[in-house]
C-alpha cells in the first residue's frame, strides 16, 4: 500500500488531478493494463507503437484505485466521466511525461519509507548479489523483482515496497552512459556495490573502459556519506575508485574476505574475516562464483552496519533466481546445470568451472550458446571460452548460433530447439551438462525440454 492519498500523490508526481477518487492510496503501482487489479495505480506510459493512455478506460472498469496518464488522454476521460459515458470512481491524474511522473513518485515514496538503498550494479552478480543481500540483511528488506532494474522497472520495485520497509536493495542496468547516473537520481544509494567489469555491451560501448566508466556512474550517485563496494581487484575501475567518499573492498586481498573455504556436498563452508571480525559462514551452495557474490552481500552488509554474526544466521534463506545455476535431474543419475539467463564470457568461464566442480559419473557436456554484443573481439571471446571449456575437461560441446561455430564444438546447431534434440540424443548415464548462453538465444528451453 502506498499511503499517498489521491492529492498528495498527484503533487509527489507533479502530475493534475482531473476527477477525484476514494480517501485511500493505491496499493500498488502498475504499467500493463492487463495486469490491474481492484485498487491499483494504473500509469500509462507512451510507447514506440502504443500509448499506455489508450488503456486508462480499461484499467478503470478494472477497479483501478487510479490511473496516471497523459494529458489528453485524462482530459478526455474526465470529461467522459462527467457525461455518464464512462463509469468509475477513480482518481484521474494528467502528466505531460507519465514516465518522470512515475520516477518522481518513486523518488517520493522512497523519501517517505526513510528506507536505505542498496544499489547494485556489475557486468555479472547482480541478481545473485541481490538474491543474497536479501537473504542476509536483518531487517525488513525489499528487494526489486527480476528484471525490475531499468529507468521503469526500478521505479516499479520500490513503489513496490510496503510500509515499514527499512532496505531497498535494488539492480541498476546499464546498456549505455548516464544510464547509472538515472537510476542513481530516482533513488540514490547508501550503498553502491559494483560486482565486477567485463566486456559486457563493448559493442554499445565501445571499450572495457567504457563500461567501467558507465558503471562508476553509482559512485557519483551515492547519497552523501554513502560507501562504495568493490572488488579487491577492481581492475578498469581502479581510475574512478578515488571518487568514492569510502570504500570496502571483498575478495582476496580485500576489507571481507573469505580465509579459509571448504566447499563439498553442496555447501560451502568459509570463515569470512571483515573490519567487523571473523564469521563462519555455511552457505547453501559450492559454485566458487557465487562465493564472491556472498561477500560482496557481506560487504553490502556491514557497509549498512548489520554484525556478521546475524548475516551468518540468515545463510540457509538463500534463493538464487531461476535460470542462474539451476540443477535439474534427469534421468540415470545425469545431471543438468541450467544457468540460461544469460552470459558473457565472465559468467561462461565461471559456470563452466562450476560444471567441472560437479562429482559426475559419465562425462561433462555443454550447450553453450551465443554471446551477444561483444564487439569486435567477439570471436576471440568465443575461442577463449571454447579453449576454457576443453581444458576443464568438457567432452562434448554443443554450439548454439552461428558465432558459436568460434567455440570450436563437436556439434552445431541453428537454435534452442535442435539443441535440446542434439542434447537428448548424446546424454548418458551420469552425465553433467551446462546449458548457458546470451538471452536472446532462449535456451531455457532446452532444460525445459529435457526436464519434462
Amino acid at each position: 500500500m502506498i499511503s499517498f492519498d489521491g492529492e498528495r500523490l498527484a503533487s509527489a508526481a507533479g502530475a493534475e488531478v482531473l476527477a477525484a477518487g476514494g480517501p485511500r492510496g493505491p496499493a500498488r503501482a502498475v504499467i500493463d493494463s492487463r495486469e490491474v487489479r481492484e485498487g491499483d495505480l494504473f500509469v500509462g506510459l507512451p510507447g514506440e507503437h502504443q500509448d499506455g493512455g489508450e488503456f486508462g478506460a480499461d484499467a478503470q472498469r478494472k477497479g483501478a484505485w487510479g490511473i496516471l496518464v497523459g494529458t489528453q488522454w485524462a482530459r478526455e476521460l474526465a470529461a467522459q466521466r462527467r457525461v455518464g459515458a464512462v463509469e468509475g470512481s477513480s482518481w484521474i491524474l494528467g502528466s505531460a511525461d507519465p514516465l518522470a511522473s512515475l520516477q518522481s513518485l518513486a523518488r517520493a515514496w522512497r523519501d517517505e519509507l526513510d528506507a536505505r538503498v542498496v544499489g547494485i550494479t556489475g557486468s555479472t552478480g547482480k541478481t545473485s548479489v541481490k538474491d543474497v543481500c536479501r537473504a542476509f540483511l536483518p531487517a525488513e528488506v525489499q528487494a526489486s523483482p527480476e528484471n525490475f532494474n531499468t529507468e521503469i522497472g526500478l521505479p516499479l520495485a520500490v513503489l513496490a515496497a510496503p510500509e515499514g520497509t527499512e532496505v531497498l536493495v535494488l539492480e541498476m542496468a546499464m546498456r549505455g552512459p548516464g544510464q547509472i547516473a538515472e537510476l542513481c537520481a530516482i533513488t540514490p544509494p547508501d550503498v553502491a556495490v559494483i560486482t565486477n567489469v567485463g566486456p559486457v555491451h563493448v559493442e554499445l560501448l565501445g571499450s572495457v573502459e567504457a563500461i567501467a566508466a558507465a558503471k562508476a556512474e553509482i559512485i557519483d550517485g551515492l547519497r552523501p556519506g554513502g560507501i562504495a563496494v568493490v572488488p579487491a581487484q577492481p581492475g578498469p575501475l581502479e581510475p574512478h575508485l578515488e571518487r568514492a567518499p569510502e570504500l570496502l573492498r571483498f575478495g582476496a586481498g580485500g576489507d571481507v574476505e573469505a580465509t579459509w573455504v571448504l566447499a563439498e556436498e553442496g555447501e560451502t563452508d568459509a570463515v569470512v574475516r571483515t573490519p567487523d571480525g571473523e564469521q563462519a559462514f555455511k552457505l547453501p551452495f559450492v559454485e566458487a562464483h557465487n562465493l564472491d557474490n556472498a561477500l560482496a552481500a557481506i560487504a553490502a552488509g556491514v557497509a549498512l552496519g548489520f554484525p556478521p554474526r546475524e548475516m551468518a544466521g540468515r545463510a540457509p534463506g538463500i534463493v538464487f533466481s531461476r535460470l542462474r545455476g539451476e540443477l535439474v535431474e534427469l534421468p540415470e543419475n545425469a545431471i543438468l546445470i541450467n544457468d540460461s539467463y544469460n552470459a558473457n564470457p565472465i559468467s561462461m568461464r565461471a559456470a563452466l568451472d562450476h560444471l567441472a566442480s560437479l562429482k559426475a559419473g559419465g562425462r561433462r557436456l555443454a550447450v553453450l550458446g551465443e554471446m551477444r554484443e561483444l564487439g569486435p573481439e567477439a570471436a576471440a571471446y568465443h575461442r577463449e571460452v571454447g579453449e576454457h571449456a576443453r581444458e576443464r575437461g568438457v567432452e562434448l560441446i554443443i554450439g548454439v548460433g552461428e558465432l558459436a561455430s568460434e567455440y570450436g564444438p563437436d556439434e552445431q546447431v541453428a537454435d534452442a530447439e535442435a539443441a535440446a534434440d542434439a542434447l537428448a540424443a548424446a546424454l548418458g548415464p551420469g552425465d553433467a551438462v551446462l546449458v548457458k548462453g546470451s538471452r536472446a538465444v532462449g535456451l531455457e528451453r532446452v532444460a525445459e525440454k529435457l526436464a519434462g
